[in-house]
């Protein structure tokens, strides 16, 4: 089915539901018919074994699923004689007809449609009279794998994703990631390992936990099926939002992935892929959401597990959780000895410098940065997402950099490379053409500074350049004389008392000298200040918009005298006019 066939064949089923459903809801009707449609096609050539075989296995008291996919040639089956020609063959009984027929799938393909909800959709149309006429459409609609391949099929569902996905855009950015930034993130992702994956047979995993409607993993397939149609690369994910894993389960399905590597869930509190790890993955977690409803199994994975949890180097702060799903694709990684991974995630820009020396940010910032782990961090332009229109940043992490990489951190800034798009969607009204992701990834292939139009756009810093220590400078405490005040018990005997209200901290670069910094900075001022070492904390922060700030010089006084004259020249002129 092209695409032009498969539109005007979706807007013949919306025409039916136009009145009763409104457009953002058709996809709660065209999405699971679709899927259901496929499946029956898919099962038709086999049908006739299967049911032969289920008769055989229950006369033996065995249990007959083994066999029962055995003989589909599938990963599910369907036990029941019905399919959805025979459906269209008894109108007054279509309802039923079409539950039991459902209810004859394997466990993974019913738990689909009652994710979708699909019930109740029936139950709607069959109220409004509509049930039978939209089951007849798509049982008329040719979907058998030798007319539409499962790349076809594939391309087709996302097709219908992204149209309903945008028609009820003000809830899509929650589920849905624009598809070119995904294209961006896997060629950043692949771009080191062109050689390796071009080889026959090569099989890699990818894993997304938050999968949403299973768009990454899709682009991420398609990329790797263009670069090499030998590969295969095995998908792996889990998702929150019901509606979003049904779509992403049957999409799986319909490509011919194992829908088991699919996962309902919160990823955070229930990691669906216990003890996995895997060679790449990707995700776009939500931005600025609070985790309080999970704080309870987080802290209590943190505080019991340490290191050998998911979030042993930190937690950030409730109100935005984004960090601990970095945390947790760190813990799906290959160890390096077995071959190593690479990730991207998108994230806002809370995540670069939010929190001090010692707070839960920085000290994720520390752990990734102390360990090598961060390949770059790309910023994007605003306004690229459905529901946001703040800054976000792309970071990649590998625990296999190339030696060229090693120690060092590439910042892009991307934040210029965008077309105006013909209509918005939402918040999203830019958009990267195929030229941005194309030099986007050639600059972060060559791994080298870079300048377009006199600014910088690729700068290269080694780890350490991010870093800082933290020093607590106290000053003493004073009488009404003026006298210091020193110590009396203990370890502060004889030792002057530090006055809480002139305390105050520096921010000393990790490269520097801490006493060389606080002779030269701090002692010509206070004289008589001193360090209290043991307050002394290590902080990381990553000030991107610094570090591509170029210093416009103001204009000239000359050229500003200038102006003001011309101005008031006219404004003379003007009054000179009125009075004549």
């Amino acid at each position: 089915m092209n695409h032009q066939a498969l539109s005007s064949f979706i807007w013949s089923v919306a025409d039916l539901l136009r009145g009763d459903y409104k457009q953002s809801e058709y996809g709660k009707v065209i999405l699971p018919f679709t899927v259901l449609r496929r499946l029956d096609c898919v099962l038709e050539a086999t049908k006739t074994d299967v049911l032969t075989e289920l008769a055989t296995k229950q006369k033996q008291g065995l249990n007959p699923e083994p066999f029962l996919l055995r003989k589909a040639q599938q990963s599910f089956y369907n036990t029941s004689p019905m399919d959805m020609k025979k459906l269209m063959g008894d109108q007054d009984h279509i309802k039923e007809n079409l539950y039991a027929y459902i209810q004859a799938f394997a466990p993974a393909v019913r738990d689909i449609f009652e994710r979708f909800d699909f019930y109740t959709q029936v139950e709607r149309l069959g109220k409004a009279g509509l049930l039978y006429q939209v089951a007849e459409k798509f049982a008329n609609v040719d979907l058998h794998p030798e007319i539409v391949t499962n790349a076809q099929m594939g391309l087709v569902f996302e097709e219908l994703i992204r149209k309903f996905a945008e028609i009820s855009n003000e809830t899509a950015g929650e589920h849905f990631t624009p598809r070119e930034v995904i294209r961006l993130m896997v060629n950043l992702l692949f771009v080191e390992d062109d050689d390796v994956l071009s080889k026959p047979g090569v099989v890699r995993t990818i894993y997304d936990p938050t999968a949403g409607t299973g768009g990454m993993l899709s682009v991420a397939g398609e990329h790797l099926s263009d670069l090499n149609p030998q590969a295969r690369l095995t998908m792996f994910g889990q998702e929150l939002n019901d509606e979003s894993y049904a779509i992403c389960k049957a999409d799986m399905l319909i490509k011919g992935q194992d829908v088991a590597n699919i996962v309902a869930g919160n990823t955070l509190s229930d990691d669906g892929h216990p003890h996995r790890k895997f060679d790449y993955m990707l995700s776009n977690p939500p931005f600025g959401v609070e985790w309080k409803k999970v704080e309870k199994e987080i802290r209590k994975e943190y505080e019991q597990q340490g290191f050998n949890g998911r979030f042993g180097p930190g937690l950030p702060r409730v109100s935005d959780g984004s960090l601990l799903f970095l945390l947790h694709l760190l813990s799906k990684m290959r160890p390096a000895t077995d071959g190593g991974s690479r990730f991207a995630i998108v994230l806002n820009g809370s995540p670069l410098f939010t929190g001090g020396a010692g707070s839960g940010e920085s000290e994720i910032r520390r752990y990734v940065l102390e360990n090598d782990l961060v390949e770059a961090i790309i910023g994007l332009p605003t306004d690229m997402f459905y529901n946001t229109g703040i800054s976000t940043y792309v970071w990649v992490l590998s625990n296999r950099k190339p030696a060229i990489r090693k120690g060092k951190v590439q910042l892009i800034d991307a934040s210029g490379f965008w077309q105006k798009m013909r209509k918005s969607l939402g918040s999203k009204r830019k958009e990267l053409s195929d030229e941005h992701i194309g030099e986007v990834t050639r600059l972060f292939g060559h791994f080298a500074e870079a300048e377009k139009d006199g600014k910088p756009i690729s700068r290269i810093f080694k780890n350490a350049d991010f870093g800082y220590t933290t020093l607590t400078i106290e000053r003493p405490l004073r009488d009404e004389a003026g006298q210091i005040m020193l110590g009396s018990k203990g370890k502060q005997k004889g030792k002057p008392q530090p006055d809480s209200g002139l305390r105050d901290t520096e921010n000393v670069p990790l490269a520097d000298d801490v006493e060389a910094y606080f002779k030269r900075e701090v002692l010509p001022h206070a004289p008589d200040a001193w360090i209290d070492h043991e307050k002394s904390k290590v902080g990381y922060e990553i000030p991107f918009n610094r570090h591509f700030y170029v210093f416009q010089p103001p204009r000239s006084l000359d050229v500003i005298d200038a102006e003001l004259k011309a101005v008031t020249d006219r404004i003379m002129q003007m009054i000179e006019g009125f009075s004549a």
